[in-house]
């Protein structure tokens, strides 16, 4: 088994680096300047180029990018053009990312709720869906991949599992392919996602944390392998974190690094299982909670290390 870590968005090395300024509605509708908001989606771009030449420098092989690279790009009110008038950024970024065989994806926020009640939130959850696909689209990723979360979970479980798979399946076909499901961590467990994978085919992320936080049958491994079969065409990705603390009020939330040592329990419980796998770090201090890591893992464990974010086991 052949490990990558990866890490999302920021990172912390990088100071005054971000793909993620943002220009609000807010002050756009008071100044309409569209001058403004064309400068941060090029700083966004620009910023964005540095984070990937410092993940191929430090041989990161897997990055979450960031959702906030074009502001107000699903504003039904706000119309620019950010595919064609950003092609020379989005060529340059695509060329590096292709050759140094990155994986690169996207998980939108809590606002894309596919199951939602509400028509008008999952009209503006196909428009997230749609600018998330568009920007992988300008960056020629081949395997296009968007984490979701079930959402909703209005008038219950079940009714809420059939509002998804009707939602989903009145999708544009090349969105549906794009779509992978995460458990979380108060309502959706794992199990859940699994029977959406049964119905419709969806590759399932295990988010390890919020695992130990939602589940009906504490032994994960019951359910590794059908998680890893999920996956067709690329290493199956596992979100992992650590508790802030073990408190129940603090127990959802993130820690600034990883426990290396439930991180160790948990590789030793699937090593054997004959797959690679993308780990994607979900720790508030980004790159700098990877390599922490990393230096950990040299210390306690006989891990094989292939580069500086890879391991064999």
């Amino acid at each position: 088994m052949i490990i990558r870590l990866g890490y999302a968005c920021i990172s912390e090395t990088l100071h005054g680096v971000t793909s993620s300024s943002s220009y609000t509605y807010t002050n756009y509708i008071k100044e309409q300047n569209n001058n403004k908001l064309d400068k941060v989606i090029q700083s966004n771009l620009v910023d964005l180029e540095k984070i990937i030449d410092y993940n191929i420098a430090n041989n990161i092989h897997f990055y979450r990018l960031s959702s906030k690279i074009i502001p107000l790009a699903t504003k039904e009110d706000v119309v620019f053009d950010y595919k064609s008038k950003y092609s020379k950024y989005y060529h340059s970024i695509s060329k590096k990312i292709k050759a140094s065989h990155m994986r690169v994806d996207f998980h939108p926020d809590q606002f894309c709720v596919l199951n939602s009640v509400n028509q008008e939130v999952v009209k503006n959850s196909i428009e997230i869906l749609k600018y998330h696909y568009n920007l992988l689209n300008m960056l020629q990723i081949k395997n296009k991949v968007l984490v979701l979360h079930i959402g909703s979970s209005t008038f219950g479980k079940k009714n809420s599992l059939t509002r998804f798979i009707n939602n989903y399946n009145d999708l544009p076909s090349n969105l549906k392919k794009s779509i992978v499901i995460e458990n979380d961590d108060k309502v959706f467990n794992i199990k859940d996602c699994l029977y959406l994978n049964e119905k419709l085919g969806i590759p399932v992320v295990l988010d390890y944390h919020h695992y130990i936080c939602n589940h009906e049958a504490f032994d994960i491994d019951l359910y590794i392998e059908k998680i890893f079969k999920t996956w067709k065409y690329q290493n199956p990705k596992i979100h992992f974190s650590s508790p802030k603390n073990k408190t129940k009020k603090d127990m959802r939330s993130h820690h600034d690094y990883i426990d290396s040592n439930q991180f160790i329990e948990f590789i030793e419980m699937i090593k054997k299982y004959p797959v690679d796998l993308d780990i994607m770090i979900e720790a508030k201090k980004k790159d700098e909670a990877l390599f922490r890591l990393i230096r950990e893992l040299k210390y306690k464990t006989n891990y094989q290390f292939i580069d500086e974010t890879s391991f064999k086991v």
